[in-house]
């Protein structure tokens, strides 16, 4: 029985399991990054990350340390010079694993493994997102949007008021043009008042 062993053993034998991790960990180092199924990947990570870590103190029995492992004495000068350098200050998580789907042979979930602090479209993500939110306090006209914005919520009102006004000053207008037309009206009814009078006594005549 095997309780409380839970590394993958990827169906393999241990020797050849050790030597496709060392090649796959020599890969991740020279590229920088390399597909695989997901559980190769998790496996990788378990194995390199102590071996980066060990990088970081460039003494000679870390070098042999690691070339025991890697067996590849360019992984090795890759790891010591470049990669340690990167990863100077980061306490631990220097691989990052990204699932791309599943693969068409076989349906197994694939994955990229890749170092984080190499990865330059993050790095420039990251960069130009911190530019823009400087560009924002510091850009010198934004104390002139903000002034004209006030201006044009001023001027709006200011035009509603000068409609407001000709509207009311053509509602005068109309009411004094109208006013003699009701003054004529009511003159006209003593008139008719006056020729049915003038009838009246014509008829006792």
């Amino acid at each position: 029985m095997r309780h409380g062993k839970k590394n993958n053993h990827l169906g393999r034998t241990t020797s050849h399991r050790k030597a496709m991790l060392a090649n796959m960990a020599s890969s991740l180092i020279k590229h920088k990054r390399i597909i695989t199924t997901v559980a190769k990947a998790k496996t990788l990570r378990i194995y390199i990350e102590p071996l980066i870590t060990k990088s970081k103190d460039a003494t000679t029995h870390n070098y042999r340390t690691v070339f025991a492992y890697l067996k590849d004495k360019e992984a090795v000068t890759e790891l010591f010079t470049v990669v340690s350098g990167k990863v100077a200050n980061r306490p631990g998580g220097y691989t990052r694993i990204l699932k791309t789907g599943n693969r068409a042979g076989d349906n197994a979930d694939m994955a990229m493994i890749e170092l984080v602090d190499f990865n330059e479209f993050f790095d420039g993500f990251a960069k130009d997102k911190k530019k823009a939110t400087t560009r924002r306090s510091r850009r010198s006209g934004s104390t002139a949007t903000t002034t004209d914005a006030p201006a044009t919520k001023t001027a709006a009102p200011k035009a509603a008021v000068v409609e407001e006004i000709q509207d009311a000053v053509v509602v005068e207008d109309v009411v004094e043009t109208a006013a003699p037309v009701v003054d004529a009206t009511t003159e006209e009814t003593p008139t008719e008042e006056a020729s049915s009078d003038e009838t009246s006594t014509e008829e006792t005549k």
